[in-house]
């Protein structure tokens, strides 16, 4: 997030898109609907009607994977009507004129067709969103999850840097990472690209500093996304694998694909806290530790770094997940020792340049936000006050670009997966849980009831969903909330496994999957 949670709940206008806020990110939802009681503007968009979409001023049903169109048809609105913050674009950014150019062939009657959503919503949207007080985007998954959502983000920098939203309290643009300690994993260098504070593994001199501070030699080449690893199981070229706290048989799309890839590896290690569906294809399973187990920090999506307390001694033969590394790096010839967590923290705050200030002592109450360079800084609420990290922020002129997967007659309809209120992700720890489980037992896809009819269906009706990767069985469950001709299903259940259907295209640039849309069809069982 560019900006702080606490920021939205004082914002007058809130953009959300691709996120369903009140179900994945429900103390986010808070603020976000206690600024609706202070009067704030509150735009949801998303195909279906979900529930925050209640409390909303302006709901878009745009269609799935339609983003950008939308978004440079504000912007177009935004343009045409002078409302644009001239004197910021001038000042603080380059491209704009490359931009302009783009955006003008975008007018709310050509992204309507494209869209769907009405002329007059986009004009409402444009004028709401740039004449407000303050104005913060919120997004999650649903934005980044496409074959171009690389280009779905940058578009939203576009409209908040057209506005002059970066930089300034109460604005930004502010993803929702889908899991606690996402962004630190990314802090610290869990990305192909990487070395920690996000400094590039193709950079000589921070090479160096790593291979000093480590006693290593590091490879320059840029690694393997996740994806690109399953594909190398799946031809030869990646022979082993070693999983972490992650579930690819449930939660990496095509999983047929994936499951005869994990099949293939000479070796597959699993090191988790539960068996899991991956582990049914592991050669061993190492026993890690829960939050409870262990010291160390999570950072969260607001980049605050907080500090995890040790509450109990891991149960069993588990073992905590430092101990199991510098263990196996130990018998592997390269000898590791595990440091108490707060030393590990001199060391990040050593070599990373954004967490440089950070010290256990100055996290002990509430953390401290990144970047916080040096041990006097009070830590950052939000980001690009006075400049961008680059100097000047860079607009992106974007084209419109549909899925990757279009429906036909065999296919006539679109089908997206998300969260469910009750569940979380592949279900290994929530569907463990007796209360939640009997809360939500059972998989579903949700149609609207017009299509049902059409298809002979009514609850509760069993029905076959199929893609061109395979077919699940699950229930059918009718809502208006959903538009015609799409499908939405909850990827939590391993019994009817979402991720079986949807297509692993993926985003050229980042190789991010679109499991947010792909063609299906449904039958009657």
């Amino acid at each position: 997030m560019t900006n702080s949670i606490a920021e939205l709940e004082d914002a007058a206008c809130i953009f959300i898109i691709g996120s369903n806020t009140t179900e994945a990110h429900p103390l986010v939802a808070n603020r976000i609907l206690r600024a609706k009681q202070k009067g704030a503007k509150l735009i949801v968009a998303d195909p279906r009607k979900i529930h925050i979409a209640e409390f909303a001023d302006i709901h878009l049903s745009h269609r799935l994977g339609s983003d950008v169109a939308l978004i440079n048809g504000i912007m177009h609105v935004i343009l045409a009507e002078g409302w644009e913050a001239k004197d910021y674009i001038a000042s603080r950014t380059e491209g704009f004129e490359a931009l302009e150019r783009v955006v003008r062939g975008y007018t709310p009657e050509k992204v309507s067709g494209i869209t769907g959503v009405p002329a007059e919503q986009i004009r409402a949207v444009a004028e709401a969103y740039a004449r407000s007080a303050s104005s913060s985007i919120v997004y999650a998954m649903g934005i980044t999850q496409h074959t171009t959502g690389v280009d779905n983000v940058k578009s939203l920098a576009n409209l908040a840097m057209l506005c002059g939203r970066i930089g300034v309290e109460c604005g930004g643009v502010n993803p929702l990472r889908g899991q606690n300690n996402v962004q630190g994993a990314c802090d610290m260098g869990a990305l192909p690209n990487v070395l920690p504070g996000y400094q590039k593994v193709t950079d000589e001199a921070a090479r160096k500093k790593f291979e000093q501070a480590w006693g290593v030699a590091l490879p320059s080449e840029v690694g393997l996304t996740v994806m690109k690893m399953m594909n190398g199981l799946h031809a030869g070229s990646v022979r082993a694998l070693y999983v972490m706290g992650e579930n690819p048989a449930m939660s990496d799309p095509n999983s047929h694909h994936v499951r005869e890839a994990l099949s293939r590896a000479e070796l597959l290690v699993v090191q988790d806290i539960t068996l899991t569906e991956t582990t049914e294809y592991a050669h061993a399973v190492l026993p890690g530790v829960s939050f409870a187990e262990k010291d160390g920090t999570f950072t969260n999506t607001e980049r605050r770094v907080q500090r995890v307390r040790k509450g109990i001694e891991p149960v069993g033969d588990s073992r905590e997940d430092g101990w199991i590394l510098c263990e196996l790096s130990r018998r592997l010839g390269h000898a590791m020792e595990l440091e108490p967590a707060s030393e590990l923290m001199d060391e990040i705050a050593g070599l990373t340049p954004s967490y440089g200030g950070m010290r256990y002592d100055r996290l002990e109450a509430f953390g401290l936000q990144w970047p916080c360079p040096d041990a006097e800084h009070p830590g950052t609420k939000y980001l690009h006050k006075d400049k961008f990290a680059r100097g000047r922020g860079l607009f992106h002129a974007i084209e419109y670009q549909p899925p990757a997967e279009a429906c036909d007659d065999e296919y006539p309809m679109q089908l997206t997966t998300g969260r469910s209120f009750v569940h979380f992700h592949t279900g290994t720890m929530t569907r463990r849980s007796p209360s939640l489980d009997e809360e939500q037992k059972d998989p579903f896809v949700q149609m609207h009831p017009e299509d049902a009819e059409a298809h002979g269906i009514s609850p509760p009706g069993q029905v076959k969903v199929i893609t061109r990767r395979g077919s699940i069985s699950l229930e059918a469950k009718l809502s208006a909330r959903i538009p015609k001709g799409m499908l939405f299903i909850p990827f939590h259940f391993a019994e009817a496994a979402a991720n079986l259907l949807t297509i692993d295209a993926l985003d050229p640039i980042a190789g991010i999957p679109e499991y947010k849309v792909c063609a299906a069809r449904v039958e009657r069982e």
